[in-house]
């Protein structure tokens, strides 16, 4: 092997959430129905995850509750995000007796790469053999299916994953850059491929370019006045190349540092209703950023409206194997928001929320049902760089300070709900629920 040659495999687990649920039910995933979803919210709810045997039955992962046929009849599982987290840890484990922690690469709970490229001369075998290997050591030891995908490079080893292991009769997809051209080239809908979603498939059909060899045909100065710099990954990603490395990946230390806190509503909700809900989210990350001991110096909101309303009914929705979305995302008119940059460096509760409300009164729709609120908070440095302006009562900050720091300490000790705000008990409130929940789901 050459020393610029590398091989890597992309693991996935299969349906995982509603694996595990199955495993700890005693049910088979491949035979047995069943859909991950809270019982306690609407049938507009979306489905976490399906068994293979929902999806056998023509039923789209990440669904919504009500688009199941009624004539299917499954079980449903409570979401248990602290039991995923503890078998998704665990699989991690079993990676861990046969590679290097510097040669994984975790891209999400259920999905990681591995540079396999040092360990196919240590256990003699080829990359297809190792990355069986470790499937039936996980399924062993757990009772979870993965597919994996093996390439020369990051790029070619989550196409290979996505696209062509769904077709192996092992579950395991190969590419290379000559199986590339030959498999993926031709291959539609674009939006199959990594990193291309329905916006980008969009922009891109404009110009014809509706597989890859089509980006492939056009010119270099086309793409970059199209895209910008991120045309250097549509040119590279378009022949199948990938410079980027899992050691690059593990080196990396991003310039910047930002927080966000998002959730969706479990109904439609009014305009003073959320903005009660966005008060609660600002209140959360601040203490947030008290604990960290880190100021903001940018803010930004996005509000999301339910799909049925007035303008938006006739927004054009992409249809993908992760469910419905819209073209283009927020562009196309089913989000409002913006962002701030502010004239100081704080994490005062009192002074963010202000700047929060006054983002939200010019930005949001009130007559629109609204589903979703995120906010982010960036440009954050330590506290000591943080700063003042002639109009600020240090005092009252200092005050304040001191009592979001008592907080921490309290809630440290005796959980979120140990100490509420009186807002956070009325109806429409989610912060008592969400404190209990682990990345938005019941723990």
């Amino acid at each position: 092997m050459r020393a610029w040659e590398k091989t890597y495999i992309c693991i996935d687990l299969k349906c995982f959430y509603a694996s595990v649920e199955c495993i700890d039910r005693g049910l088979d995933p491949f035979k047995d129905r069943l859909v991950v979803a809270d019982p306690e919210r609407s049938n507009t709810t979306i489905c976490l995850a399906i068994t293979p045997a929902m999806k056998a039955l023509g039923v789209k992962n990440r669904c919504r509750v009500f688009e199941i046929p009624p004539g299917i009849t499954y079980i449903m599982a409570r979401p248990r995000m602290r039991l995923y987290m503890k078998k998704s840890a665990d699989i991690y484990a079993i990676y861990l007796r046969y590679v290097s922690p510097e040669d994984v690469h975790v891209y999400s709970i259920d999905e990681c790469f591995i540079d396999a490229t040092p360990y196919l001369d240590l256990y003699d075998m080829g990359a297809r053999d190792f990355a069986r290997l470790l499937m039936d050591a996980v399924r062993a030891e757990t009772g979870i299916c993965a597919t994996a995908g093996v390439g020369t490079n990051l790029f070619l080893a989550k196409v290979a994953l996505d696209i062509t292991a769904k077709h192996a009769l092992d579950n395991i997809g190969f590419l290379d850059e000559a199986a590339f051209k030959r498999e993926i080239w031709f291959h539609r809908p674009l939006t199959d491929i990594w990193s291309i979603g329905p916006g980008i498939a969009r922009r891109l059909a404009r110009y014809g370019a509706r597989d890859l060899a089509g980006v492939a045909a056009l010119s270099k100065e086309t793409l970059y006045r199209e895209f910008g710099v991120n045309a250097e990954y549509l040119i590279d990603h378009a022949w199948g190349q990938e410079p980027c490395t899992i050691a690059e990946i593990q080196r990396y230390k991003p310039e910047g540092h930002s927080m966000t806190n998002g959730q969706v509503l479990p109904g439609d909700y009014t305009f003073e209703e959320a903005r009660l809900v966005l008060k609660e989210m600002v209140d959360a990350s601040v203490l947030e950023m008290v604990e960290q001991g880190v100021v903001t110096e940018r803010i930004s909101l996005m509000v999301g409206y339910a799909r049925n309303v007035g303008s938006f009914a006739n927004v054009e929705l992409f249809e993908g194997e992760h469910g419905k979305r819209p073209v283009g995302g927020h562009r196309w008119g089913l989000h409002t928001g913006g962002n701030r940059k502010l004239d100081r460096r704080t994490n005062s509760r009192a002074l963010l929320t202000a700047c929060f409300e006054e983002l939200y009164d010019e930005t949001t729709r009130r007559d629109a049902p609204i589903r979703r609120v995120n906010i982010g908070f960036g440009d954050l440095l330590p506290e000591e760089y943080g700063t003042l302006t002639l109009f600020d009562d240090e005092v009252a900050l200092e005050r304040e300070r001191s009592l979001q720091e008592a907080l921490v300490a309290v809630r440290g000790k005796f959980g979120k709900n140990a100490m509420l705000k009186g807002m956070s008990l009325r109806e429409k409130a989610t912060a008592r629920e969400r404190n209990e929940q682990v990345g938005g789901h019941r723990a």
